[in-house]
């Protein structure tokens, strides 16, 4: 059986595929970050003794799919780099392009494999007798960073999307 590809259906657009992954992953995290967690709290489900497995579940996934996003962006941003012709003019938006989706991978794996583990792991109710009414303060410190990686993860990843969207109206051109 002797089948004929065309070239063009076997090009793999990647600013889309870049573009999507971290629209994806800023929506995704804007909803965790500014609606989920604020209504649990609102509703009382941190002082809850159940919450840190619930925590787990919720963050531990969102983890996984935060590190298969920025693995995604890496991966894109290097095709893209070996791949195509850069002016020169161009090159240091590359090379930014590519240490900001580094440091993007090195939050996502910060949370999966630091601070979420920590976090649960002080969250944990071990003696059910005792009732917890304040947070410890390696807590308060961990949300400190994590608040601060958040605000680091969201500055970057909107500028590579407004690089990558700036970049693909320029080709289409």
């Amino acid at each position: 059986m002797n089948i004929i590809f065309d070239r063009s259906l076997k090009q793999i657009s990647w600013s889309t595929i870049i573009m999507f992954a971290l629209g994806f992953w800023l929506s995704s995290s804007s909803i965790l970050d500014f609606i989920i967690i604020p209504s649990l709290s609102a509703a009382g489900m941190m002082q809850n003794s159940g919450f840190a497995s619930a925590g787990y579940l919720i963050f531990g996934t969102f983890n996984k799919i935060e590190l298969l996003c920025a693995a995604l962006v890496l991966t894109g941003f290097l095709v893209l780099r070996f791949t195509r012709f850069v002016p020169d003019r161009e090159l240091n938006q590359e090379r930014w392009s590519l240490i900001l989706s580094v440091l993007l991978l090195a939050i996502a794996s910060t949370y999966t494999y630091v601070l979420t583990p920590q976090m649960i792991g002080l969250g944990m109710q071990l003696n059910l007798f005792e009732t917890i009414s304040t947070l410890p303060s390696a807590m308060v410190s961990m949300h400190e960073i994590y608040w601060l990686l958040e605000a680091i993860k969201f500055i970057a990843a909107a500028t590579l999307l407004r690089w990558c969207y700036r970049n693909s109206c320029n080709l289409a051109l």
